[in-house]
């Protein structure tokens, strides 16, 4: 088995989308010779994981599933209210899908606010703690790509922020915490398949690398064969989808201030103070 070959099996026994035949050719072509197989597949999975399944060239999109027309869940096509309302239909195949938006139903509008503002700072909490990670660190973590030549930063801050906070504010109460999701949280994701049609996406039981702050937008999801979609949003479960990782960082960073300024004029008045 050639090379080229080899590399495609290898991503296609990991569930990352096909790639296609000019992009495996042009990692093996930049070096003579090709660097060893493990590196070739680590580049070839981030590439996968960033590019945008509708638009890419590394994709192969003849060999990709998309989301079942019949049922008229996606927001970009038909618009028929009777088989939106439909109360189930299954996916036949496997579908790539990225990631698009991502909302915890569990938080208010003020702990979401708090929650991505904590993310733009690259924060995070930990028990008492307030953590903050590089993006180099989120997107390991996140994705489950190690560049062996990246090392991962992390700074750790203790509570005396937030107790100087709550000083500064005349002993008011702390402002709250970025809110960690729990294990009864429940998030609603925007999911795109490879032809541009979305559909909401519901978590029926909790799946742990969703969350906002670990799932980046433009990130690489497969709905397995089997998945449930009832009036009009795909019921995820940890057996029904399985999570690849990778983020579009344009996307993902205007989602984030976005998000932010929508929520915050949501919240308007009722901003706890």
């Amino acid at each position: 088995m050639d090379l080229t070959a080899q590399l495609r099996a290898s991503l296609l026994a990991q569930s990352f989308p096909p790639p296609s035949t000019p992009f495996l050719t042009s990692l093996l072509t930049t070096r003579s010779p090709p660097p060893p197989l493990p590196s070739l597949l680590a580049t070839a999975k981030a590439r996968l994981l960033a590019c945008d399944l509708t638009s890419s060239t590394s994709i192969d999109r003849a060999m990709l599933a998309a989301l079942p027309a019949s049922s008229s869940t996606t927001t970009n096509t038909t618009n028929n209210p009777s088989a939106a309302s439909a109360k189930e239909v299954r996916i036949p195949r496997d579908v790539h899908v990225q990631v698009l938006d991502v909302e915890n139903l569990s938080a208010s509008r003020w702990e979401q606010v708090e929650e991505l503002e904590a993310v733009a700072r690259g924060e995070r909490t930990r028990g008492r703690q307030v953590v903050r990670v590089t993006a180099d660190d989120d997107d390991d973590n996140s994705n489950g790509v190690v560049d062996g030549t990246a090392a991962s930063q992390t700074q750790t801050q203790t509570t005396a922020m937030a107790q100087a906070r709550t000083a500064n504010a005349g002993g008011g109460g702390a402002a709250p915490p970025a809110v960690a999701a729990g294990p009864n949280a429940t998030h609603r994701l925007v999911l795109q398949d490879h032809q541009g049609n979305r559909i909401y996406a519901v978590e029926l039981r909790r799946v742990d690398r969703i969350a906002v702050g670990k799932t980046n937008i433009g990130e690489k999801m497969v709905l397995r064969a089997g998945t449930v979609i009832s009036r009009g949003s795909v019921l995820l479960t940890p057996e029904t989808c399985t999570i690849l990782g990778g983020k579009v960082e344009a996307w993902h960073e205007a989602w984030i201030q976005g998000r932010l300024a929508r929520l915050k004029e949501a919240v308007g008045g009722d901003r706890p103070r």
